[in-house]
């Protein structure tokens, strides 16, 4: 019998597509979805049988799981890993919702994995790793959300075969063997995920997919961003205080410090793009051989926050507006100074007082190196 095709785009009401697909899972079917990258398959991770047959359609080969597991989000990705590595969190941080597969270690006795039958376990598990992914796509996302449970999931096709891109690719390829197929076009991506294993500060990409290995592993960089009002005065400095504080850690120069695997930025709160840094923090900089000249003022943006492991604020209202719009990133939001004492703006003042707001952010920071997590840098294995 042919699966059951639903046009996405046609549909009179969206949600009434979500809710079929949700009791077309509930009910042991398989269903074959649009992601970002490629068509993929799904069944519910808690029915044995479903599971059963996703799997002799699985064609990733090792040493990813057989299949994936797909989730609402990177929170979630905690009850799967509970005690995943800083490096994993940045990851599942920056890389989702998107075309990336992160390929976990599976050692915890709380896993929600270890909950799952035993049979799906094995196909979603194999060697002491899961993998785990949340795909950039409306229709998927919003089954996820309404589901009880993760999704298993593989590519829409099988051994040898070309990816399904489209509808009809999956329809060609899977025919009868699954039973729902949602329409949403073609993929926007046109290729697969990328597949990265993680385990504790080793990063190995087993398969590039969408995302080079080059940005994969800048996407595994500790970033840290200081922020301030306009990102003209007292941020841009402690951006370059911060740098020049950390290549010295490193014994590398400044401009190096991105191939060790650290990242520096500065934003503000209420930044105009491309703005100049103040001729007074020029040249207080300046007489610490740190060159400010071509700083460029940029806005604080969610991106900007969502990827940073650490954002310095110099004010507490600084950090009281980021949290207030960003809730989430409140545990990774900290005051420069340790003491919990704002640093004042010395816009419009002399010189005197941009030098002395440069030694008082320098001393902060100088604490801040020393507590940097250093060690959750990937050591990665990629290829040349």
């Amino acid at each position: 019998m042919p699966p059951v095709v639903i046009d996405a785009n046609s549909a009179d009401d969206p949600r009434d597509v979500i809710h079929r697909a949700v009791q077309a899972l509930a009910e042991g079917k398989l269903v074959a979805f649009p992601t970002e990258t490629v068509y993929v398959v799904a069944a519910s991770a808690r029915h044995e049988t479903a599971v059963a047959r996703l799997r002799e359609l699985a064609c990733d080969e090792p040493p990813a799981p057989l299949l994936s597991l797909a989730i609402k989000s990177g929170d979630d990705a905690l009850d799967y890993v509970p005690e995943m590595s800083p490096l994993g969190r940045r990851l599942t941080r920056r890389c989702w919702p998107g075309p990336v597969i992160l390929v976990l270690p599976d050692v915890h006795p709380d896993s929600v994995v270890k909950q799952l039958p035993e049979s799906v376990q094995d196909s979603v598990t194999r060697d002491g790793y899961v993998s785990l992914c949340v795909p950039a796509h409306a229709t998927v996302l919003n089954v996820l959300r309404l589901f009880a449970g993760p999704l298993a999931m593989t590519k829409a096709t099988l051994p040898g075969r070309p990816e399904s891109v489209t509808a009809d690719d999956v329809l060609t390829t899977l025919g009868s063997r699954i039973d729902m197929v949602i329409n949403d076009g073609r993929s926007k991506f046109g290729q697969p995920p990328s597949v990265v294993r993680v385990n504790q500060r080793k990063l190995e990409v087993l398969r590039s997919g969408v995302l080079a290995p080059s940005t994969l592993r800048r996407l595994a960089d500790l970033m840290v961003l200081v922020v301030c009002t306009g990102n003209t005065c007292r941020s841009p400095m402690a951006e370059a205080l911060l740098k020049k504080r950390l290549a010295e850690r490193f014994g590398c120069p400044p401009d190096e410090l991105e191939n060790r695997g650290v990242i520096v930025m500065s934003a503000g709160i209420a930044a105009t793009v491309g703005g100049r840094a103040a001729l007074e923090a020029v040249d207080a900089m300046s007489e610490r051989q740190l060159d400010l000249s071509k700083h460029e003022s940029q806005p604080l943006t969610e991106r900007l926050v969502r990827y940073a492991d650490l954002v310095l604020s110099m004010t507490r209202g600084h950090r009281e507006a980021i949290i207030s719009q960003w809730p989430d990133a409140a545990g990774r939001v900290q005051l420069v100074s340790r003491d919990q004492k704002d640093v004042a703006d010395p816009i419009g003042g002399p010189a005197e007082l941009y030098r002395r707001c440069a030694e008082q952010i320098d001393a902060e920071l100088a604490h801040w190196v020393d507590e940097l997590d250093i060690n959750s840098i990937a050591e990665p294995d990629l290829p040349k």
